[in-house]
């Protein structure tokens, strides 16, 4: 071969790889390329239609849409449709944009997997759902009316059981609201009751409050607990009602909270511009962890058509400072919400079998479920890291699993063994 021939031969070869690699696009180009920074295909689609709540943790979504870095990703027809509850969203993630609801969404991260299941689809036909990243970590708390405040209830309260026990000889059963049943709130406060040996299915009446109305309700003597995200405990705080008797972190430091889910049939059909969202949910994250934007970012929140707050329910605990209510004032709180930093993105699979276990646990789900297989079904930690690797991160997470986990009343879930961990319960309510 002469040189100008292989010169030749090896510019076609050259272009039949870019070209190749231009088809495959998306995750295939990435797992393929030796660069560090690689762009993912074009997107089949430049529009996505996601659901929020008005909570502070829709923050990554809120912010990758006023940031525009959904635009710079090429999405830049995403919408941000604000939705009224819970049970709201799941009813229009089963209709899915094609049919009016959405494609994905500001998520409690039980919910993908009771969608998934068809749990809680109202057709209970399964709603198959990938799980692309967590939004945060910690950030939610468990508040109590001021009519209990002198019985000083915090994380750990021995005393639980006697204020229960009292309103409930009063006639009126001790009602504790959570956002949506087997979501992370509803497992919050079950898990407080129970370690605290109130058992949540005979000595309270759980109510379900979409999260805007919880201080409303509170005002109103309709309930005596709640657990909600920010900024409505900050708020109930604000506005002298009750009390904080604990951050959620309290409970399990560091825990997975909010997910950015998508249906997975819209994943499969625009596996491309999944990525992208992704990549842009995942810069958001990070600018939105930055305490130089935390000021810009309550301002952002607190707009009509997302949280619709004032900045000062909002920034405090953004800043990690958390007034409780009682005299109690925590500065620089390790149980503030994370956005990025402490790999609060990355959407470990251990922690969605710690959700999983929990909803067996209390009957939203068979003891019968193979909790890996639906795992592996759901949780997307492979889109996660291939996005990462697009937006050229490399501290990132190299294995699926945190560990074994360490809970406020010393129990521990080892992602490897559930049932042990449901074994240590002494109070359940399994099916």
């Amino acid at each position: 071969m002469t040189n100008a021939s292989r010169r030749q031969f090896l510019l076609r070869t050259a272009t039949t790889t870019a070209v190749l690699a231009f088809q495959v696009g998306g995750l295939a180009s990435l797992l393929i390329t030796n660069a560090a920074h690689a762009a993912p295909g074009k997107p089949e689609t430049t529009s996505a239609t996601l659901g929020f709540i008005a909570l502070t943790d829709a923050a990554p979504l809120i912010v990758a849409k006023e940031k525009g870095f959904f635009a710079k990703q090429g999405m830049t027809g995403v919408e941000l449709k604000k939705q009224t509850s819970w049970a709201v969203t799941r009813d229009n993630l089963e209709l899915g944009s094609s049919g009016g609801g959405i494609d994905g969404a500001h998520l409690l991260s039980p919910m993908a997997y009771l969608l998934t299941t068809g749990a809680i689809s109202k057709s209970k036909k399964p709603v198959p759902m990938n799980l692309l990243a967590r939004l945060n970590l910690n950030g939610q708390a468990i508040s109590v009316s001021k009519e209990f405040l002198s019985d000083k209830l915090t994380v750990k309260a021995p005393g639980l059981v006697k204020t229960v026990a009292k309103k409930n000889a009063t006639g009126d059963k001790f009602k504790a609201a959570v956002t949506f049943p087997g979501g992370t709130h509803d497992l919050w406060m079950r898990y407080w009751l129970a370690a605290n040996g109130v058992n949540p299915n005979k000595d309270a009446n759980l109510v379900v409050i979409p999260p805007p109305q919880m201080v409303a309700n509170m005002q109103s003597g309709t309930m005596d607990t709640f657990c909600v995200g920010e900024p409505w405990n900050e708020r109930l705080v604000n506005k002298k009602l009750g009390y904080t008797a604990l951050i959620t972190g309290e409970l399990w430091r560091d825990h997975p909270e909010k997910a950015f889910a998508m249906r997975a049939d819209w994943v499969k059909k625009n596996p491309n511009a999944a990525l992208r969202l992704l990549m842009a949910v995942q810069q958001a994250q990070k600018w939105a962890d930055n305490p130089a934007n935390t000021s810009e970012l309550a301002k952002m929140l607190a707009q009509d058509k997302y949280v619709k707050a004032s900045v000062d329910d909002l920034l405090p605990r953004l800043q990690g400072t958390i007034d409780y209510g009682t005299g109690k004032v925590v500065k620089n709180s390790r149980y503030k919400m994370k956005f990025w930093a402490s790999n609060a993105s990355f959407p470990y699979k251990s922690h969605d079998a710690w959700f999983i276990t929990e909803d067996i646990r209390w009957g939203y789900l068979p003891s019968s479920t193979n909790i890996k297989a639906l795992v592996d079904k759901v949780n997307r930690a492979d889109l996660w890291r291939a996005a990462a690797k697009a937006n050229g991160y490399t501290d990132v997470p190299t294995s699926d699993s945190r560990g074994v986990e360490t809970f406020f009343d010393g129990i521990k879930f080892d992602p490897n063994n559930p049932k042990a961990y449901l074994n240590s319960q002494k109070i359940k309510a399994m099916k």
